[in-house]
């Protein structure tokens, strides 16, 4: 199975989250862009957006399907990455590196506690 990020949090939708200082950096996982297949096109927010827990904030597009990006917490898009509008396949080549989807400046942290473990995430596509 894919290699997670033991410090990163997920998301039952399949969304990683990378806690840096009072900010969160968010992406899909490596599970999220093998099921996809080869992403062509990525839709994101805008800079200064509020976005909604469990929300879709975006989506992505496969070859195969269209999928809805859902937040994992509330707050507020200080960062989009603009890299994958010219280079959607970054998704499928390093999820949690070059991939990062958007910045969120959380408002309320205590949402964290609700996201998921490497180690639970890894359960849960386990049984899928």
């Amino acid at each position: 199975m894919s290699n997670l990020p033991k410090d990163f949090k997920y998301s039952e939708e399949h969304e990683w989250v990378k806690v840096e200082g009072d900010k969160v950096r968010v992406g899909i996982t490596d599970f999220a862009q093998s099921e996809l297949g080869d992403i062509v096109f990525v839709e994101l927010p805008e800079v200064g957006d509020s976005i909604e827990a469990d929300e879709p904030f975006g989506s992505v597009e496969s070859v195969k399907t269209v999928s809805e990006l859902y937040a994992p917490l509330s707050g507020k898009v200080v960062e989009i990455n603009e890299d994958l509008d010219d280079s959607p396949e970054f998704v499928n080549e390093s999820p949690y590196e070059k991939a990062w989807m958007i910045v969120i400046e959380p408002s309320d942290q205590s949402e964290l506690e609700k996201l998921m473990t490497a180690e639970q995430y890894q359960e849960m596509i386990k049984e899928d």
